[in-house]
């Protein structure tokens, strides 16, 4: 799998420049081409009691979306260099929904991966899905990856580790071997990591399942990493816990860690669909994550 076109979403937000922070560190370090696009509504007319001219609120919508991308041209110069600034593209796009303005571009674009920042509200260092990640989450043809907020604040210099969440199935198989693709062309190490989950059960039986577990665990991830070491560095870990967030805090995390997630196995094929465990692991992470497309 590799990276040759990076599309992100942006807005004149918090949100937007964490988004765009990641898509210029995601874009300079792969060498691929970079997309700044501006989802703005369609002028079907100008809302509140007063039924303004269509025209002037047309030109109202297009003044906006042209201040925005101004500003992500600025943003993307500070964070890239002149370079990957100039070369980048910087668009506005029609579409009641932003997440599906963002999964037409991806297509019409040929993108390999969409950037969004995280929603309003969630904490700091945490992905909040709002209504663009919940429908890029449901229908993008392509890879999403989320920042979480405040990314932007303190940006990594370059990503160093990435990290599989994994669970034994074709979906996660199938992910750690796309993983394993990526890490080899960005030269960086891979790390899979399943999560086991205490029961709350009586201490002793809490202990022979949380055994067995264990061992399943190590079992299936040492399955699951051989045949990658011949391409890249693997290491495997097990993180335990109350529940996912706990599980995760479990773990170290390093400044440029980048998550990935599998897409549901009941999913549609080539399509990003996130399951349960997969959101508790995004609302949990502190680094950004990456949902991919599932596979045949």
């Amino acid at each position: 799998m590799r990276f040759e076109n990076v599309l992100t979403g942006f807005i004149p937000e918090a949100r937007g420049r964490d988004g765009l922070t990641l898509a210029v560190l995601l874009a300079r370090q792969t060498g691929a081409r970079l997309t700044v696009a501006a989802v703005k509504p369609p002028a079907w007319g100008p809302p509140g009691p007063a039924r303004a001219d269509a025209g002037a609120w047309a030109a109202y919508l297009d003044e906006q979306a042209a201040a925005t991308l101004d500003q992500a041209r600025e943003l993307t110069g500070e964070l890239a260099g002149k370079e990957i600034g100039e070369n980048a593209a910087y668009l506005a796009y029609t579409h009641k929904g932003s997440g599906r303005g963002l999964v037409e571009l991806a297509r019409k674009r040929s993108a390999d991966v969409v950037v969004i920042g995280s929603a309003p509200g969630g904490g700091k260092d945490r992905i909040a899905l709002g209504s663009t990640a919940d429908q890029l989450l449901h229908a993008s043809p392509v890879p999403v990856l989320l920042a979480p907020r405040g990314y932007a604040d303190e940006p990594p210099a370059a990503l160093e580790r990435l990290t599989v969440a994994y669970r034994r199935g074709p979906g996660a198989d199938a992910a750690v071997k796309r993983a394993a693709a990526i890490a080899a062309g960005l030269d960086l190490p891979l790390r899979l990591v399943t999560l086991v989950l205490r029961s709350g059960r009586p201490a002793r039986a809490e202990e022979e399942m949380l055994a067995r577990l264990r061992d399943q665990a190590a079992a299936d991830l040492k399955s699951a990493a051989r045949g990658h070491r011949r391409r890249t560095q693997v290491e495997v870990e097990i993180l335990e816990g109350r529940n996912v967030a706990q599980a995760m805090r479990a773990g170290t995390w390093l400044p440029g860690e980048l998550v990935i997630c599998a897409s549901s196995d009941s999913g549609p094929l080539r399509r990003v669909f996130l399951g349960d465990t997969s959101i508790k692991i995004v609302r949990a992470a502190t680094r950004p994550v990456m949902i991919l497309t599932r596979q045949p």
